[in-house]
């Protein structure tokens, strides 16, 4: 399908293999009790082709993060600040920037979203064949037969069988099947960027198996960057090439699969991975991080994750760390992300 030209941002320049490109974007809730700080200052680059997880704790700004990226913030939230660039053939754009019609152009056309609860994001009134047509119809206005020729394609990529599920409606369907109906309706207009909050969610063991394989299918043969959203450590690890780990609002390390897993820099990582139980690991070391995540309308000073973290001093009360570079590409935000080395190289 023909992609509309976006307007080009002469003042940035990005990476000829990067698509988006987030730059210090904070974004608050505004409540009663005061400003809630959801998302601080959150830089990376997504590439063409690659896979990013965004994990941590439930409140650590994760869907905040991903509902900003395609302008889809509730009432109440609101940027205050930083860059959202996004590029296709060599022209850049800033997401913030484009209202109305160019803005409805980006959402599913260049960038789409699976939306966490496969039976809440579907109308439950609406066939699946209406809601490829409305979503067609909505972002890109082309012909009837076009969309559902176009649908057919996408249900048979995604092993279900067309003329089956086109006509039924979403409570006719099993999770499985209608988490697949979400991701071909996020492909159908070949966007360069899809994000997945929570893919596997409430499906059972077997069927989170098969949403795995088929994302990493889907990922190697049509070459769209995505970025999804995870608990699930597991799910991260065979599915991303990246990972960022999310806390109080902020990305405190980013890294490969492998230095994430191997290599963490970060005591909130080390943390995440003690918690979850593994086949090479003894029973009886899993650990929960003791206390709870701030309390994001009142932050503590310093670094947000001193007060629950065991190698915190009096600087980490006061000043809160950068997002520093701790390898070639490996970034974590401690001051003492060298002594995390050494104790994770000194466990048996």
């Amino acid at each position: 399908m023909a992609q509309p030209a976006l307007p080009l941002s002469p003042t940035e320049t990005l990476a000829p293999d990067t698509v988006l490109a987030v730059r210090n974007l904070s974004v608050v809730y505004r409540t009663r009790r005061g400003l809630v700080q959801a998302v601080r200052q959150v830089s990376f680059a997504v590439r063409r082709g690659e896979s990013l997880a965004l994990i941590g704790e439930s409140g650590s700004g994760k869907t905040t993060l991903a509902l900003a990226l395609i302008r889809l913030l509730p009432r109440a939230a609101q940027v205050t600040g930083g860059q959202i660039l996004y590029q296709r053939h060599g022209q850049v754009v800033d997401v913030l920037t484009l209202e109305g019609e160019r803005l409805r152009q980006f959402r599913w056309r260049e960038c789409a979203m699976v939306f966490q609860s496969a039976l809440n994001a579907l109308n439950p009134v609406l066939r699946v064949r209406d809601h490829f047509v409305d979503t067609y119809r909505a972002h890109s206005g082309g012909a009837h037969d076009q969309v559902l020729r176009r649908a057919r394609d996408l249900l048979r990529l995604v092993q279900l069988e067309p003329d089956r599920v086109l006509m039924a409606y979403p409570h006719q369907l099993s999770g499985g099947m209608r988490q697949r109906v979400l991701i071909a309706l996020a492909l159908l207009l070949e966007p360069q960027v899809v994000i997945l909050d929570e893919p596997t969610t409430a499906l059972d063991i077997l069927t989170q198996r098969a949403i795995i394989d088929l994302l990493r299918q889907l990922k190697n043969d049509l070459r769209f960057a995505m970025i999804f959203i995870s608990h699930d450590l597991a799910l991260a690890a065979e599915l991303a090439d990246r990972i960022g780990t999310m806390y109080a609002g902020r990305i405190v390390e980013l890294g490969s699969v492998d230095d994430i897993f191997y290599r963490p820099r970060h005591p909130y990582t080390v943390g995440l991975l003690q918690a979850v139980p593994t086949l090479t690991r003894d029973f009886h070391t899993i650990a929960s991080i003791p206390g709870s995540p701030p309390d994001l309308i009142d932050l503590p000073p310093g670094c947000a994750f001193h007060p629950r973290c065991p190698l915190a001093t009096e600087h980490c009360q006061q000043t809160e760390p950068a997002l520093l570079l701790v390898g070639s590409e490996h970034q974590a935000a401690c001051f003492h992300w060298e002594q995390v080395t050494l104790q994770r190289e000194a466990e048996p």
